[in-house]
């Protein structure tokens, strides 16, 4: 679908979760992807799409893939790009996230990216600073740009995720990443199945319109597509699983497991992976079936998207 048969232009001015975006938002997002995919494969990278613009990277929690995709993204569309190192900022010093939120909003940037361990944090500076905000994970709530990338690389070889199984194996219960991912692949027609010990699935998820296995070789049939998702022990108190050896052999996936999959099965991880616990060394490196590193450069180009339609939107005023 080219962007002239778009019946409207992208209509919002942040992204703080998948609910807030519909079909065609989802379709627009990944167009311009696709260009800055394809773009980012050239010796010519490099765009002016966010020159003049200011992106505020506020990562309150540690990151590689996310903090640096999008500080990629924003140097490549020509924006002034300031990651702020949170962990030694007045924040450390007791300063509230009000008063860190009237201090950014002070030095009159554009885009907040924002990370953070509590739920609902990129929202409130959203509506402290009157700036346009982009969730960049917020405690065990969203993580909508890993969502979009995830979905996006799928299409790439698919076409469309629409009416395929796939399948979230792991910590759902921890996972922002895992919530962001049910609430796109719902909106776009996909079967979901979640499999996971009891102890490592949220009480309400009956309610997620999904499908729960407990079983992962029962859960693995017919599947089109495999997310394994890393244990998050940082947001874990007490016990959860009785060891990675035994989480392993009742969850991990291998190339064995797959078999009862689809033929063509393809598996995914939004990292850090953690080897030999959620996913065998040999499949996590098999170039025909992991999609790990395509993730990885889908990122950037998702990010690229997220950031020009939010930055053309600042630009002429509008967008909600």
């Amino acid at each position: 679908m080219s962007r002239a048969e778009f019946s409207y232009d992208f209509p919002h001015r942040h992204l703080l979760s998948v609910a807030d975006l519909n079909p065609v938002d989802i379709a627009i997002i990944f167009e311009r992807a696709e260009v800055f995919l394809k773009r980012n494969r050239t010796p010519d990278k490099s765009s002016d799409g966010l020159r003049g613009l200011t992106v505020l990277n506020l990562f309150f929690e540690a990151s590689t893939r996310t903090q640096g995709s999008f500080e990629m993204a924003g140097k490549r569309l020509g924006a002034d790009v300031v990651n702020f190192a949170m962990a030694s900022s007045s924040t450390s010093k007791g300063e509230s996230l009000s008063d860190t939120a009237r201090t950014l909003a002070a030095m009159q940037p554009d885009i907040l990216v924002v990370r953070h361990p509590a739920t609902g944090a990129p929202k409130f500076l959203a509506e402290a600073t009157g700036l346009s905000v982009i969730n960049a994970g917020d405690g065990m709530h969203e993580h909508p740009t890993q969502a979009l990338l995830d979905s996006f690389t799928l299409a790439q070889r698919w076409g469309s995720v629409g009416g395929r199984r796939i399948l979230i194996v792991g910590d759902i219960l921890h996972s922002r990443v895992a919530r962001s991912n049910i609430g796109l692949l719902n909106i776009l027609g996909a079967e979901i199945r979640l499999c996971a010990p009891p102890t490592l699935l949220p009480t309400d998820v009956d309610q997620w319109g999904v499908e729960v296995f407990h079983d992962l070789d029962a859960a693995l049939v017919g599947c089109d597509a495999v997310m394994a998702l890393r244990q998050q022990k940082e947001r874990m108190t007490g016990s959860f699983v009785p060891s990675e050896r035994e989480f392993f052999h009742l969850f991990g996936l291998t190339h064995e497991r797959l078999e009862v999959a689809s033929p063509d099965v393809l598996v995914l991880h939004p990292g850090p992976m953690n080897r030999g616990v959620e996913i065998h060394t040999r499949l996590a490196d098999d170039p025909e079936i992991s999609l790990i590193l395509d993730q990885v450069e889908s990122g950037v180009a998702i990010r690229m998207a997220m950031l020009e339609l939010i930055g053309t939107n600042i630009r002429k005023g509008y967008g909600s």
